[in-house]
Order: structure tokens, then sequence, then C-alpha cells
């Protein structure tokens, strides 16, 4: 099979989604530091380049965060090659992998919420390079984490808003706010 790379442009303008034509994990792997990357030789490998500071894999594409000083216009063509021979080479993502669907745990309500976050929010927070996680739903507050380009992004907080607390306002009439956790 031939892999073929191409670059997508996230809403965070500090990172870049590199998606290509396989899969290459189920679910997903957050690397925001070099240190976290240990467990992972496709990682380790991007963050050897010393123009990478993060590296955020999903379903299949990666998405990498650049440091400040980098043009993207300078380290495009050279990410792109670099994740095309990874994939060749089938560089592991994660030691162990694990394909089994999601395990909601959790009240009743906690369990919808889940459910509406991974059915309905994942999809789309993905397609920007990103990864939302469920935290918490204590006294009408749903807890998040936003990963990969989501991280930092400055839209993030208008999708929390506007998107994911409307929906889930929508849905779940208990639902009161929805925050994010700082990473």
């Amino acid at each position: 099979m031939t892999i073929n790379v191409y670059t997508e442009q996230t809403p965070n303008p500090a990172t870049m989604k590199f998606m290509v034509n396989k899969l290459l994990i189920n679910g997903s792997e957050d690397f925001a530091t070099k240190e976290s990357a240990e467990q992972s030789p496709f990682a380790k490998e991007l963050f050897k380049f010393n123009f990478v500071n993060g590296v955020f894999f999903a379903s299949n594409f990666v998405t990498i965060t650049k440091t400040e000083d980098a043009e993207w216009a300078d380290i495009e063509p050279i990410l792109k090659e670099f994740v095309k021979g990874a994939v060749e080479s089938e560089y592991k993502i994660k030691e162990v992998t694990s394909d089994e669907a999601p395990a909601f745990e959790g009240t009743d309500l906690e369990i919808k919420i889940q459910q509406i976050l991974h059915d309905y929010v994942r999809p789309a927070v993905e397609q920007d390079g990103g990864a939302i996680s469920y935290k918490s739903f204590d006294e009408g507050i749903v807890t998040v984490e936003l990963r990969g380009s989501c991280s930092g992004c400055p839209s993030s907080t208008i999708t929390l808003k506007s998107g994911i607390q409307n929906l889930l306002q929508r849905m779940v009439p208990e639902v009161k706010e929805v925050v994010s956790e700082a990473l």
C-alpha cells in the first residue's frame, strides 16, 4: 500500500494536522512533552526534530505542534516526508494497544453525557486535529479535557461554550455548564 500524507491547517496556528490514508490508532494518544513520548517510538522520533513541541495521534492523523520560532513553510515538507516513512515502516504509536469500545462509567446521566461526547463531539473535534475526553459531572457542570490542536487553541473556548455546551444542554437538561480542565 502506498502511503499518502496530506496536511490540513487547524484552528490553532501552532499545530498542523498530517493525515494519512491508513488507520494509525483506535482512540487517541497525546504526547505534550518529549518526556511523555518515551513509550511511543513514533512520537519519540518526532521529538528529535528541535522544532516539534507536541505530538497527538488519533484515527488516521498525527497533529504536530511546532515551536514558536519555526515556520510551517520550512518544516512542513520535512515532517510530511518523516510521517510517510514512519507509517510505511510501521512505527508504533504506543507499545501496548487495545481496540475495545470505550467503557463509559458512572450514573445513567454521566453515561449519557459520555455517549453524546463520543458520538457527536469527538468526530467534530478530531476533524480539527484534536480530542476531547470526559472528566466529570458535578452539580450541573460537565468538565472535559481538550487535547491535540484544541489544547491552547484560541477558538477552543468558543467551541466549548457555543458548540459543546449548547448540544449537551439540549440533549441533557441537567447540564448547566461545560468547562475545560486546564492541562
